[in-house]
């Protein structure tokens, strides 16, 4: 049976799953079968898959983030005989599953992003809204914080990261002023870092579009959790663990995210990989994904309304043929 107080205080500290319907539907599920969410979170998604496949489905469930993963187990309480629940980093997802004696799955999802949990409390220092410590690691158990990035490298590499993951016109200029700040003193929170990029960015630039610091905390976000880098590396890995006719499903929230499923999943579900001037296929590669839709799917207009934090949330879906 439900518990009104815990799904209450679920929606306090967590966000509501996005797209849980077109989620729920793509995953194609079914009692019994076995499913894997790689970024359980508060436990809302996965709370579903397990009432959708009962009465005997099972759910692995991974987080690198402590304390959304103790949440997560306390919220999805009454199916703990059907919930496996592990802190770890989806990039080790088959070593996770070969621990666990599972060799395959009926379908696994990734919801990509920070939560709204992470973002609400200052001392986690992921959100520009808040003074906190510069911290932003996803497992605070990690050596390097955001503000160890800030302080320690060389103002050509801040620059490059501001740009490469925050897409920051104004990339150069912001690492030129928080070089130039920590000459006098280390920069600790969250707060100075947002007073150095208001400084760096013109004024009439920052009367346009976001937060001025949306993107440079992004980026440090990013490159902190080392989240590009392991995402296409692990979808890869994810995929022999299906079994034919499974779904992958994975929510991206920025371009970059996308665009790295985007192009994995045409990998995979590509067959030969040959330059194109070859007269015969030596890789002799299969297509082991089909995509089930070229485009991403997207929140509907209601959605939007209701948790505009969706707005730049995209699904792509694929199938295991074989």
């Amino acid at each position: 049976m439900r518990d009104p107080d815990k799904e209450g205080d679920q929606k306090k500290v967590f966000h509501p799953p996005v797209m849980m319907e077109e989620v729920l539907s793509s995953l194609m599920l079914k009692p019994g079968g076995s499913y894997v969410d790689c970024t359980v979170g508060g436990g809302g998604l996965s709370r579903k898959i397990l009432e959708l496949t009962s009465p005997d489905g099972h759910l692995t469930g991974l987080d690198r983030d402590p304390f959304a993963l103790d949440y997560a187990r306390q919220y999805l309480e009454e199916y703990q005989s059907r919930i496996t629940l592990i802190k770890s980093d989806f990039v080790f997802l088959p070593q996770v599953l070969n621990q666990l004696g599972i060799a395959s799955v009926d379908g696994i999802l990734y919801d990509l992003g920070v939560s709204l949990a992470q973002l609400n409390n200052p001392e986690r220092g992921f959100s520009y809204q808040f003074d906190g410590p510069l911290d932003m690691r996803m497992d605070p158990a990690e050596s390097v914080s955001a503000k160890d990035l800030v302080n320690e490298l060389p103002e050509n590499e801040i620059a490059d990261l501001i740009r490469r993951y925050g897409e920051e016109f104004w990339a150069k200029r912001i690492a030129a002023f928080i070089v130039q700040e920590r000459k006098h003193k280390t920069i600790q929170t969250t707060g100075e870092l947002v007073n150095i990029i208001k400084k760096a960015i013109p004024a009439r630039s920052r009367r346009r579009g976001p937060h001025p610091a949306k993107r440079t905390f992004q980026a440090l976000r990013i490159a902190v959790n080392q989240e590009l880098d392991k995402l296409g590396k692990s979808l890869r890995e994810a995929v022999p663990f299906l079994k034919a006719g499974g779904r992958i499903c994975v929510i991206s929230f920025h371009s970059l995210e996308d665009r790295i499923v985007k192009e994995t999943f045409k990998e995979i579900s590509s067959a030969c990989a040959c330059p194109p001037d070859f007269p015969y296929c030596i890789c002799e590669r299969k297509a082991c994904l089909r995509i089930i839709k070229p485009s991403p799917i997207t929140p509907k207009d209601i959605e939007i309304e209701q948790n505009p934090r969706s707005r730049s949330a995209k699904l792509r879906v694929a199938e295991k043929i074989e």
